[in-house]
């Protein structure tokens, strides 16, 4: 007898049931990946967010600061609207874009008896070339070809070739002020771009402008491909930390997963950047100085941190930073170099110390309008040839009035003393500044 509808259906159903039951569901890619530890996610995202913070200055630059491919940009010397400023030089800005076919002409000027240098860094903070009477003796100034390796564009005529790894670069060029900033300001201007008009705008990654403060999550991941495939990194070392990027944006891609990548940036990844901001390296008598600047090997972590707290940061041998953090603004310090070692004999080209914002790193506003106090500034020695410098809200007494720095009461600051040129036992990490005494 046949089977009726109702039954056949069950039996249908029992033997699809049947036949399944040797077979494996589907595999999950995001489960087969090895499980990873907080820190290994903190410090993927410390690599990452390296180069998301020179992207964001990219941006800005772009689309709020006035910027078009190979056109310079003139600062006006003095500009304090800037976190970390540089208010001892007169300096100008670009992004430079070459391409297989075309050069840029750079045009330097002669400049004797200041400091100067035309500064190129790559998408990852890498600091590329210099050009200056130190790193070009036979050639400190005139025409340069600015040309992508190894390829078939022809540098102009007279024009010496500098290539470069990479299709774009930040360009900046700085001119001590010294006691002249007139003559900074003119010899600032005479640095020019020439670009073909063949050369096409390059684009690049938008990632959301985040703020220093509320810096961003494990949302960064999401453009992690882009980031790794975008511009390479050309430090050797780099194969590993990639790598490990790389798994972590697929961990990030599922929303099981997604809560363990946000803990580990919280966890390992945010505290390790305060942690590098708080001790950059070595330190001795309340100052510090980074441990690598400018070119920084495998050393992913310092680069974040040095594009966080001085983007473009340059090598040490051309300027060194020291920082004295968190001091109390409400206190009044003082601190002397002795007769046999003033600042200016620790920096050949020129030194500088300013007072900044602890959170914001901007300079303090004060009456006096002065921010910073260096080699152009009329210090007054003391009579045995020493020299005090003071750091203090209101004048302390003794003190000559040049020799004064003013602080804000009741705001948390930061000194940072840099030198351009430096010696030979600032650039070694074997000296550091004199201490500051707090005055009664």
């Amino acid at each position: 007898m046949p089977l009726d509808r109702t039954c056949a259906m069950a039996v249908a159903i029992a033997i699809l049931s049947l036949s399944a039951c040797g077979k494996q569901p589907p595999a999950d890619p995001v489960a087969a990946l090895p499980a990873m530890a907080p820190y290994e996610i903190g410090d993927a995202y410390l690599y990452l967010l390296g180069r998301a913070l020179v992207l964001r200055q990219q941006r800005l630059d772009f689309e709020q600061g006035g910027f078009q491919w190979n056109q310079l940009v003139h600062r006006t010397p003095g500009e304090t609207t800037q976190s970390s400023p540089e208010l001892d030089v007169a300096y100008s800005e670009a992004w430079i874009a070459v391409d297989e076919r075309h050069c840029v002409l750079l045009e330097v000027p002669s400049i004797t008896k200041r400091y100067y240098t035309w500064h190129m860094v790559n998408g990852w903070g890498e600091t590329l070339v210099n050009i200056n009477e130190r790193t070009f003796p036979d050639q400190p100034h005139g025409k340069f070809a600015l040309c992508l390796k190894d390829s078939a564009a022809v540098a102009p005529d007279g024009a010496r070739r500098i290539d470069l790894p990479v299709k774009s670069v930040r360009a900046i060029a700085r001119v001590g002020l010294g006691s002249d900033p007139s003559t900074a300001r003119r010899l600032q201007q005479q640095f020019k771009l020439t670009a073909p008009a063949e050369i096409a705008a390059p684009s690049f990654i938008q990632v959301p402008l985040f703020t220093d403060e509320a810096l961003p999550g494990v949302e960064l991941f999401d453009q992690a491909q882009q980031i790794l495939t975008d511009e390479p990194d050309i430090n050797a070392g780099m194969e590993s930390i990639r790598a490990q990027v790389a798994k972590v944006a697929e961990l990030a891609k599922a929303e099981v997963h997604r809560q363990r990548v946000r803990e580990g940036i919280e966890k390992e990844g945010w505290p390790t950047l305060k942690e590098l901001l708080a001790t950059p390296g070595p330190k001795s008598k309340g100052w510090s100085h980074p441990a690598v600047a400018g070119n920084y090997g495998s050393d992913y972590r310092r680069r974040t941190m040095m594009n966080f707290a001085a983007l473009w940061a340059n090598v040490n041998t051309e300027v060194t930073f020291f920082g004295n953090q968190k001091l109390d603004g409400s206190q009044a310090y003082v601190q002397t170099f002795d007769a046999d070692s003033p600042p200016s004999a620790k920096a050949s080209q020129g030194w500088s110390v300013m007072v900044l914002d602890a959170e914001t790193r901007q300079v303090i506003g004060n009456d006096l309008n002065r921010f910073s106090l260096g080699d152009s500034a009329r210090l007054q020695p003391n009579p045995d040839g020493s020299l005090t410098i003071a750091f203090a809200p209101t004048l302390p007494d003794g003190i000559a009035k040049s020799n004064w720095l003013p602080t804000a009461a009741g705001k948390r600051y930061n000194l940072n003393l840099r030198f351009h040129v430096p010696a030979e036992d600032v650039v070694q990490g074997t000296y550091f500044p004199p201490p500051l005494t707090a005055r009664p």
